[in-house]
């Protein structure tokens, strides 16, 4: 972990007036190691944010700072750990301190990059796409992971429909 034992494993990257927040459960030991979101050469989540239509080009992990470029920002549920979801610690998600990021910089959708994580905000079983539930008046999307752990349950569709509804409400 960079920085003080009780730094983030990887800044926020949340401004007011986004469009879309991509939340993730943690960040991976390469994204830590490396300081960059996803940054695993097997994570798809670049090329997925590229073909979906959310960015012009597909960018490196290491480009994710000018992400609020593009109307997204980026944060994760364990703020504080980094690893694979099944080896975090039970009390690694900061389901309180993620509700009241989003509430302050309000975008109009969180999405969730796993369903792991979008059950612990939520508290039960999610389907993919949009939730009932919102943070505020954020709506919420869960997205299938574009871990190369997940292959198994990828599909680029739910992406490319969040982009489809986040490009009618904005000009990014």
């Amino acid at each position: 972990m960079p920085g003080k034992p009780d730094a983030p494993v990887l800044p926020d990257v949340l401004t007011p007036g986004l469009s879309v927040v991509f939340c993730g459960t943690a960040a991976s030991a390469r994204s830590a190691a490396e300081h960059a979101y996803y940054a695993h050469p097997g994570n798809r989540f670049w090329f997925a944010l590229h073909a979906a239509g959310f960015t012009p080009r597909q960018l490196a992990p290491a480009e994710f700072p000018i992400l609020p470029r593009y109307g997204l920002g980026l944060t994760d549920l364990a703020k504080r750990h980094s690893g694979n979801d099944a080896a975090l610690p039970a009390d690694a998600f900061d389901v309180a301190g993620l509700r009241a990021r989003i509430a302050r910089c309000a975008p109009r959708w969180l999405a969730f990059t796993s369903k792991r994580g979008a059950q612990a905000v939520l508290g039960h079983a999610v389907p993919y796409g949009l939730q009932a539930e919102c943070i505020g008046t954020v709506r919420l999307w869960v997205l299938p992971s574009p871990s190369g752990n997940a292959r198994g349950h990828w599909s680029l569709a739910p992406w490319q429909a969040l982009a489809g509804l986040s490009a009618a409400h904005t000009d990014h």
